[in-house]
């Protein structure tokens, strides 16, 4: 699509961009895809991928951006964590 092309040209990966736009646009995959794992992931890989998310987008790591940055970051830090009680549900661990 053309966002993704966008996307493209201003170096943001491919994985990063299908994490932001499950962020968005809802589908069944929409969880799996915020984390980047895949459906078939083990339920350790799940916990990995929620970490590094949860480490790469935690606002407190990033307070010297300022704070539009700290307010993004904080809205996809809880789209993680959604993302994240949403598999652990399906999926009935903790």
């Amino acid at each position: 699509t053309f966002i993704e092309k966008i996307a493209d040209y201003l170096g943001v990966r491919a994985s990063d961009f299908r994490s932001i736009k499950a962020m968005f646009y809802k589908d069944a995959n929409a969880a799996y895809m915020i984390l980047e794992v895949k459906e078939k992931a083990t339920d350790a890989e799940v916990k990995k991928a929620y970490r590094k998310m949860a480490v790469k987008y935690h606002p407190d790591k990033l307070t010297h951006l300022g704070k539009e940055f700290q307010k993004s970051a904080k809205e996809k830090f809880q789209k993680v964590n959604e993302a994240y009680e949403t598999i652990k549900k399906e999926r009935g661990f903790s």
